[in-house]
Order: C-alpha cells, then structure tokens, then sequence
C-alpha cells in the first residue's frame, strides 16, 4: 500500500488530521486547492499519481444545516461534493473511501446493520444519505459508517473536559443510545480495508464495547478525570432542545452491528479503553 499515492481531501477537521498523522506521505488538499463542490475544479484537477481517495471534507453542522444558508452548504458538499468525487474516482479509475454517519438513519433501530435502508431525519443527515448513494455507483468504494467521532478538535469529550475544569455540573441527554468512535480507530478500519484488499461496499464502524448514552459517557469522562464529586443531570431530547429554533431531529439510537467489519479481521477496542488514553493524552497536553 503505498500512501503516496493517497489524496487526502480535507485538511482541517478531526479524520482529515488523523489521516495526515497515519501517512504524512499522502498529498492533503483543502478547499483552497480543491474546491469538491464545484464540478469544474474537480474536473481540472490533476489526480495523476493518485490511486485512492480519502474524503474527509464534510458539512458537519447538523444544526447549522436546518437554516437556509447551511442548507446549501451541507447539500453543496455532503451530496454534489461526493457526487463530484465519484465520477472523477469513475473517470480515472480510481478508489473512493468515503466517511458518512448514523444520521443517515431514523435511530428507530437499536442495532443498525450495513445493509439498512436510508431513512435520514434531518437535512444533514439526508445530505449525506445523497452522498451515499453517489459514493455506491463507483466501482471501488468504500463507504464507512461511523458516530460520535472524537479526535484532535473540537468534540464532546474536550467538552466535557472543560466543563469539569469549571466545575459545571451538566445536565446531558440519556435517550440517545451509542458509542464513541475515535479517529484512529476510523483510520485503522481505512488502512486494513484497503490493505487486505476487502470487498467494497459498506462497512459500520466504530469503537466496540457496550453502548452507552450521553449522560453516562459524561460519567465516565468525569471518572477517568478523578472528579466523580461532579454530577450528572440526566434528561430527554425532546427536553434539552425544547423552546430552541432550527435544531435538527437527532436518531435516538446510534449503535452499529459491527459484525461485518469485525469478520474482515478487524479487531475494535472497547471505547472506554481509547477514552481513558484520550484523557490521559489531554491531561499530559
């Protein structure tokens, strides 16, 4: 597997940084050098030497997306973006891996399979549903369905992390059921894909362990802190956004069935292990 034949398209977000620490070798570009929205940059881009695209690039505010200006923006990216970087992945024979979310369900599941039909919520989470969709007409795809992603960036444990530090007792959502999915464990689902040359096709992927809520994550972040004096108000979705505008409906059930990636041979780490290193990472940083 030679990385210097990777292009890494997004350079700022959690898995973009992730992907460049895993192979420093790839070439990255942003929106500066590639703008995946516009169908005319794509199309003049030079992919030569390019065998894999990695697509990192997303439109990832949910709540941003239910106003009309982020609307378009997460249409403009999470759907004719990809929809651009699969024809150019057609056009030059190339491997597309794309990343997508549990948004792309209703969360009436409490175990989502690979297989499971689209049936997003909200509008970003239909953005990337069409996204999916452009990604599966590629011939060599690898589309990888993750949740709760938590990495070098803005995310809910460095939140909660900040809030301890206050010492703010939060009140934390207990109705949304799943697990948190470390970028490294994402990246390590990406190498051994294209290393043992998988099938292509769909793959759920997350860290392992039992599925938790919101709340409890939150428990256990204060545990691994040594600051279990902090408590943790429990409520409801429905009760945390009450009386707010323009929030996205969220699936209350995010946990994957990670049978298909575990049988190619991929072993997953129980979430609590990676968040208890996550937090020790941070109190050295």
């Amino acid at each position: 597997m030679d990385a210097s034949k990777f292009l890494i398209v997004g350079s700022g977000g959690q898995l973009a940084l992730a992907l460049q620490k895993r192979w420093p070798e790839a070439k990255v570009v942003g929106s500066k050098d590639l703008d995946i929205s516009d169908d005319v940059s794509v199309e003049a881009f030079d992919f030569t030497g390019v065998a894999v695209i990695l697509n990192a690039a997303a439109y990832t505010n949910v709540d941003g997306a239910e106003l009309p200006e982020g609307r378009i923006a997460a249409w403009k990216v999470n759907a004719n973006g990809v929809a651009n970087l699969a024809q150019a992945a057609i056009r030059h024979d190339l491997t597309l891996v794309d990343v997508s979310t549990d948004y792309v369900w209703d969360g009436l599941n409490d175990n989502h399979d690979d297989d499971e039909p689209l049936s997003p919520l909200g509008v970003y989470g239909q953005s990337k549903a069409a996204g999916e969709i452009a990604t599966s007409i590629v011939p060599k795809h690898y589309l990888l369905r993750t949740s709760w992603v938590i990495g070098d960036g803005k995310n809910f444990v460095r939140t909660m992390i900040s809030l301890a530090s206050k010492n703010i007792l939060p009140t934390v959502v207990a109705d949304q059921i799943g697990r948190l999915t470390f970028t490294e464990t994402l990246v390590e689902a990406i190498e051994h894909l294209l290393g043992i040359n998988a099938p292509y096709g769909n793959y759920n992927v997350s860290n392992d362990g039992e599925p938790a809520s919101w709340a409890d994550i939150t428990r256990e972040i204060f545990k691994d802190l040594g600051r279990e004096d902090l408590t943790v108000a429990d409520t409801t979705t429905a009760e945390y956004f009450a009386g707010k505008e323009n929030v996205s409906p969220r699936p209350l059930h995010s946990s994957f069935n990670l049978a298909k990636i575990k049988a190619s041979g991929l072993t997953l780490r129980d979430w609590r292990e990676d968040l208890k290193s996550y937090i020790a990472n941070e109190k050295e940083g």
